[in-house]
């Protein structure tokens, strides 16, 4: 009888154990998504709003970034050299959403080269390891003169 009373309470000890754990996991990813959102954003303010594209890709970005936007090479240098090319300082970009989970940050944003311009709406996808971004991935869509609906992009 009482080696069975020691496994029932092994077992009951071991279980909550195992809740702790799953707890203590699920705190650590919701700091970890929390963090991993602002440095995106940082970075991307620190980048296309500041136009400060050396800083932050040196600051924010891994040596070995990953880039799978097909007509971009990947590398921090390949990154800088094109965004220095194209940036001015009439281009404007602005947030409308941050999506995070995990190790992954979503941002919906409104690129514009200038405010006559109608611009583009951007969904920027980074993937953050130990603190730095290490892989992006892009999707941009124009924003058409006539939509075919009264919905805005944003």
């Amino acid at each position: 009888m009482r080696v069975l009373i020691l496994v029932a309470l092994a077992a009951l000890l071991t279980g909550c154990a195992s809740v702790d754990r799953s707890q203590a996991e699920a705190s650590r990813m919701v700091v970890s998504t929390a963090a991993n959102k602002k440095l995106v954003v940082d970075f991307y303010r620190t980048v296309f709003i500041e136009k400060r594209i050396i800083e932050g890709f040196e600051r924010y970005v891994a040596p070995g970034y990953i880039q799978h936007n097909p007509l971009l090479q990947s590398g921090r240098e390949a990154a800088v050299k094109f965004l220095t090319s194209r940036s001015t300082r009439e281009s404007i970009a602005d947030i409308k959403r941050v999506v995070a989970e995990g190790d992954l940050v979503v941002l919906h944003v409104h690129s514009r080269n200038n405010l006559a311009d109608r611009g583009r709406a951007v969904v920027d996808i980074f993937r953050v390891t130990d603190g730095k971004i290490v892989e992006h991935w892009d999707v941009i869509q124009p924003v058409p003169e006539k939509p075919a609906n009264t919905n805005t992009m944003f």
